[in-house]
């Protein structure tokens, strides 16, 4: 891995293409259509606390990012994190580099803790999640996604104190 530095307008395309190769593939995400470049610029540019972080690898390409943003369903010290890294590359410390960066960012926004919003069947996040210390609080039975598809969801908190 190269670096991981905050992302920006110019990082969306690489972000989209992992996004949407994990959409298409199922099982890990409540997303269910695929994303443009041009919707991740809008996501990063909406009002309200966020963060976005990109992992590189030694050529500069995207190969992971983090995000950090408001949610309705939670309460004002809480700020939801999602993670997205590319397929094969599970593993190697792209996850753990980005949440350190995420993390110190969290902190910035004077959050009091991160919320990880994961489904139940999302093996591989909810040990992700895990490792990095967030612990479970609550359990969403029959969460309805998109595309109709029903799945159980575990959120998981991170306190920052």
């Amino acid at each position: 891995m190269g670096e991981v530095r905050k992302a920006g307008p110019s990082d969306c395309s690489g972000m989209a293409e992992i996004l949407n190769e994990i959409i298409a593939e199922g099982g890990t995400t409540a997303l269910t259509e695929p994303v443009t470049a041009q919707v991740l610029k809008d996501w990063m540019a909406a009002p309200g606390r966020s963060a976005w972080h990109v992992a590189l690898d030694g050529r500069g390409a995207v190969i992971g990012f983090q995000w950090l943003g408001e949610q309705g369903y939670l309460p004002p010290e809480a700020i939801d994190i999602a993670t997205f890294v590319k397929r094969g590359q599970a593993g190697l410390g792209i996850g753990s580099a980005l949440f350190d960066a995420t993390r110190q960012a969290s902190m910035k926004m004077d959050a009091g803790w991160i919320n990880a919003n994961i489904r139940a069947d999302n093996e591989g996040g909810l040990i992700y999640y895990q490792s990095r210390g967030f612990r479970t609080y609550d359990h969403w039975q029959g969460y309805k996604m998109a595309n109709g598809q029903v799945v159980d969801k575990v959120l998981k908190r991170f306190d920052l104190d």
